[in-house]
């Protein structure tokens, strides 16, 4: 499925410097601004984050491992969720739709995503379902374990039916879509199908975060955004060492051209982790945006906030490669910050001056 923006740029095949000086700083300043207008709804698996923090003194007499002397608790939306945290930071007009338990972290979670203004009319609590909470506990800025809490379970009919509902009514009250499939169950090609085909007959922008494990088909959307290892794994390729330039790494070009023919998407965007993001357009040379990140404390939901943010700048008018820009300097910024972190209007902006 194409947008305008799509169209506007399907012939846009100037280098990599001439892209990235299509615009100025004002340019870029002016995009984000145009975030707050932008109607969107995330759809995926949701979790609770929990962190406990605490510090540490010495080591168990009963094993060799840390003991945590716990000082603090935060909890955080996780999985889609998180991805409907970091729209929230840009504009007011977010929603969600995904499954939650009716149980106490369920309560917790809709409550978090209430209390910051995201609309959750398309969260089904079910007393069937067990909220899946993952546990973190870290002394010392630095990650001691992760603890998951969860039981991964395909949707019921009655609960396809209810989402599917619900995806039909709202449609038509959002601009853009954004799927953040984490392969716990409330994704499946039924549902993924309906998706794909309710945004397309309502032209609207549609972008994926993808997990390998699901192998779900998701055929003409705006853009597809796997990571390295995702992306060899939907490509069917065998997976190969990163290489230094970029421009130099011909199995990733190849994997990455392979999957805009499978997923017959506009544009596909790898994360790369410390080597930043590419972008595969059209019939254009991938398009490399090297990493803005300065410090890497916690990497927990960057790939959130880097899908958020090129959705919206896709639905603000910014052409793939601005969108590319866009996303990679706000995950640079948030995995210098602990926790399940987000990125402010304010911040972003002021990255681009």
């Amino acid at each position: 499925m194409q947008t305008d923006s799509d169209r506007r740029s399907d012939s846009d095949h100037r280098s990599d410097s001439d892209r990235r000086s299509e615009s100025g700083h004002e340019r870029y300043v002016a995009l984000i601004a145009r975030f707050s207008g932008q109607r969107v709804l995330a759809i995926g698996d949701l979790m609770l984050d929990e962190f406990i923090w605490g510090t540490v003194s010495r080591i168990s007499p009963e094993a060799p491992v840390p003991v945590v002397n716990v000082t603090g608790e935060s909890y955080y939306p996780g999985g889609a969720a998180n991805v409907a945290r970091n729209l929230r930071e840009f504009t007011a007009h977010t929603s969600l739709m995904g499954l939650a338990g009716a149980d106490s972290p369920g309560r917790r979670l809709c409550g978090l995503l209430q209390a910051s203004g995201i609309d959750t009319a398309g969260v089904q609590q079910d007393a069937g379902c067990a909220t899946i909470v993952k546990t973190r506990i870290i002394a010392r800025n630095q990650q001691v374990v992760r603890v998951d809490r969860e039981r991964p379970a395909p949707l019921t009919p009655r609960q396809l039916a209810r989402a599917k509902e619900y995806l039909a009514a709202a449609i038509t009250q959002v601009d853009g879509v954004v799927v953040a499939d984490y392969g716990k169950g409330f994704l499946n090609q039924d549902l993924a199908g309906y998706i794909c085909q309710t945004a397309r007959a309502h032209g609207k922008v549609l972008t994926v975060d993808p997990h390998p494990h699901t192998s779900l088909a998701w055929r003409g959307v705006t853009a597809v955004k796997p990571n390295r290892v995702e992306a060899f794994s939907a490509a069917g390729m065998p997976l190969t060492d990163p290489v230094e330039p970029v421009t130099g790494d011909l199995p990733l070009w190849e994997a990455g051209r392979k999957l805009l023919r499978v997923w017959d998407t506009a544009s596909l965007l790898v994360t790369l982790g410390e080597q930043g993001m590419l972008l595969f357009h059209g019939d254009a040379p991938p398009y490399h945006t090297p990493t803005r990140a300065r410090e890497v404390f916690d990497v927990s939901g960057a790939g959130d906030t880097a899908i958020a943010v090129f959705t919206l700048g896709l639905l603000a008018g910014a052409t793939p490669y601005q969108a590319a820009e866009l996303a990679n300097r706000a995950s640079g910024m948030v995995v210098g910050k602990l926790g399940t972190a987000t990125v402010s209007p304010g911040e972003l902006e002021a990255s681009f001056r």
